[in-house]
């Protein structure tokens, strides 16, 4: 999400879902778990209005569109857009999923939408991608273009996880990554004019103990989660 030079993300574009799922091996799971995954998380906060309303919902740093058709899984009502700073990948993500979503290019250090446009944003294991000194000013832009009373979510890896700093060392479109401690995107989202924010740990379990799964909805406050998420509702 730098704002000044060429998005690193355009030279992985094509290869990114390889990639992306050589890094999960240690899960027994691929890329799929893992977006599904939010997607099911954001709309079981949301509740009934998940199912039933036109929600509309951008995820931040789209990429290549992957999780565009999770979202209409979990939301099918809602009006799905991405953007992401690497054009390569917005235009990927049209060519597989225009009939889902529509995806713009965030140019000119903005994101491409007028205040107050969405009902919930997601950005999923973006923020470790941004400079830490821009962090501020990328989640000024995700308020500005929340509604009142719309939500966020914003998903990490945690970096009190081994196995999950093992998978970032070996990744190669994490090369840039400084990941972000729970307590710094707290931070961010509380002084970017946003109300009840909470965090949660999530995905505990490798796919040899899925059977323990369901027990991961109570073990938020667990700090091991292989990741984490904010949650802030907009002002």
């Amino acid at each position: 999400m730098k704002k000044s030079v060429k998005p690193e993300f355009d030279q992985y574009a094509s290869k990114y879902t390889d990639l992306h799922q050589a890094s999960m091996q240690a899960s027994g799971e691929d890329s799929t778990y893992f977006a599904a995954y939010k997607a099911k998380y954001m709309a079981a906060w949301i509740g009934q209005d998940a199912k039933t309303q036109p929600l509309s919902i951008l995820d931040f740093g789209c990429g290549i569109g992957n999780t565009i058709s999770h979202l209409r899984q979990a939301f099918p009502e809602a009006t799905l857009h991405g953007a992401d700073l690497s054009g390569e990948s917005v235009r990927l993500a049209t060519e597989s999923h225009a009939h889902e979503a529509s995806f713009r290019t965030i140019e000119n250090a903005r994101l491409p939408y007028e205040d107050k446009s969405f009902d919930v944003v997601m950005a999923a294991c973006v923020f470790h991608h941004i400079p830490p000194d821009e962090r501020t000013y990328w989640m000024t832009e995700i308020r500005r273009v929340l509604k009142p009373g719309a939500q966020a979510f914003i998903f990490e890896h945690n970096v009190l996880n081994p196995l999950t700093m093992k998978t970032v060392r070996e990744c190669p479109f994490d090369e840039d990554a400084i990941l972000l401690p729970r307590a710094e995107l707290l931070g961010l989202a509380r002084h970017g004019k946003f109300e009840e924010v909470r965090s949660h740990y999530i995905v505990f379990f490798p796919r040899m103990l899925s059977l323990l799964r369901p027990l991961e909805p109570a073990m938020g406050w667990i700090p091991f989660g292989a990741q984490y998420v904010v949650h802030a509702v907009a002002v």
